[in-house]
C-alpha cells in the first residue's frame, strides 16, 4: 500500500486533479436527498471532493475524516476546522450524527474483508435512520477498460477486490443499510498510458506478483512493447452505490 502520508503533496496531480473531483462529486450530489444538514466524508484524503461536496451544499455542515496526517493536513487547508484525524473502523463521532455520510475511493484500500465489514458498519453506526451512506465500489474493475494494455495485464494473478458490490452490498444489509440507487462518473485525466503502466507495475501494482518477480517482467516487456507509449488509453469509469438507514431491522 502506498505511503499516503509521503504521496499527500502530489496525489491530487496523478489522480485526475479539479476535472476528476468534479465528476466524483457531482454525482455523489446526484445520490444524496434534498435536506441533507450535516454529510461526513470518511477517507476524505486531500479533501478535493469534500470541498466541492461542501460547496454544493451550501446549508449543510461538511466534516471530513482520514486517518494520514499528510492528507489531513491538506484536506484542512481546503476546509480549516472541518477535517478530523480518524480510522475509519473507529469513528469518533456517536451514532445517528450525520444525515449523509460518503466514502470515495476509500474500501478498496482495506486488504482485509474484516476492515471493510468494520468501515461499513462504523458509517452506519453514525449515519441518522433514514440517512444516505454512498461509496465507491469496484474500483479495481474501473481500469479494466478493454484498452490493449488491458490485454497485456488480464492473465496476471489479481487481488481480490475488497470493494465488490456484492460484499459492500452484504455488508452494508448486516447494519440496516439497504440499496437506494446508483450512478457512474469518469476518472477523468486517469487513462493509463503503457509507460505508466509499466512503471506501476514494477511497483507492485495491478497484480499479486511481488516486484522483481521473473513473470512481472515479462509482463513489463510486452507493455513496453506497446505502440504509442506515452497516450492515455480511455479513462475509466467509477460506480457509486447508495443505500438508506431503515429505523428497523
Amino acid at each position: 500500500m502506498l505511503d499516503y502520508d509521503k504521496e499527500a503533496a502530489g496525489y491530487d496531480a496523478t489522480r485526475g486533479g479539479e476535472p476528476r473531483a468534479e465528476a466524483a462529486t457531482d454525482a455523489v450530489l446526484g445520490l444524496l436527498p434534498a435536506g441533507t444538514a450535516r454529510l461526513l466524508d470518511v477517507g476524505c484524503g486531500t479533501g478535493i471532493v469534500t470541498r466541492r461536496l461542501a460547496a454544493g451544499l451550501p446549508a449543510a455542515r461538511v466534516t471530513g475524516a482520514d486517518l494520514t496526517y499528510g492528507m489531513a493536513r491538506m484536506a484542512g487547508a481546503r476546509l480549516p476546522g472541518a477535517i478530523v484525524l480518524a480510522d475509519s473502523r473507529a469513528l469518533p463521532f456517536p451514532d445517528a450524527a450525520f444525515d449523509a455520510v460518503t466514502s470515495i475511493w476509500l474500501l478498496h484500500l482495506l486488504d482485509d474483508p474484516e476492515d471493510v465489514r468494520a468501515a461499513v458498519a462504523e458509517c452506519a453506526r453514525v449515519l441518522k435512520p433514514g440517512g444516505t451512506y454512498v461509496t465507491t465500489v469496484d474500483k479495481a474493475a474501473a481500469h479494466d477498460v478493454g484498452s490493449d494494455i488491458d490485454a497485456v495485464l488480464a492473465a496476471r494473478p489479481r487481488r481480490p477486490a475488497p470493494d465488490a458490490a456484492p460484499l459492500v452490498e452484504a455488508y452494508a444489509a448486516a447494519h440496516r443499510l439497504h440499496p437506494a440507487g446508483q450512478a457512474r462518473f469518469p476518472g477523468r485525466g486517469q487513462g493509463r498510458s503503457p509507460r505508466r503502466t509499466l512503471a506501476d507495475l514494477r511497483r507492485g501494482w495491478f497484480t499479486r506478483l511481488p516486484p522483481g518477480d521473473p513473470r512481472t517482467e515479462r509482463f513489463a516487456e510486452r507493455l513496453a512493447a506497446l505502440p504509442d507509449q506515452e497516450r492515455p488509453r480511455p479513462d475509466p469509469e467509477f460506480t457509486l452505490r447508495a443505500f438508506r438507514k431503515s429505523s428497523a431491522g
